[in-house]
């Protein structure tokens, strides 16, 4: 029997850089289908940024939580950081940069 219209399952994963404290961004949770639902909801729900990338999402799904993302992750995870400090407001300086 084909199946039409199957639907992908859900991933999220929830990053932490403090440049302060971190070498490198922190995988702090991840989880797929019903639990990366449920992290999705809770982001928007305390207002944390979601960025959707299926490809990066299916990667850190992959990884251990609790530790550093691993290099070559890096430059794609600095995008996407440089994307939500661009975009969300929290992250802009008084000069608006």
């Amino acid at each position: 029997m084909r199946r039409i219209g199957m639907n992908k399952l859900r991933r999220a994963a929830a990053l932490r850089y403090d440049p302060e404290q971190d070498s490198a961004p922190l995988l702090v949770a991840a989880g797929t289908g019903f639990l990366g639902e449920q992290l999705e909801k809770k982001a928007r729900e305390y207002q944390i940024p979601v960025v959707k990338d299926e490809s990066l999402a299916e990667v850190l799904t992959g990884l251990d939580i609790g530790r550093e993302i691993p290099p070559y992750l890096y430059q794609l995870v600095a995008e996407v950081i440089a994307f939500v400090m661009k975009t969300d407001s929290r992250y802009k300086t008084e000069k608006g940069s």
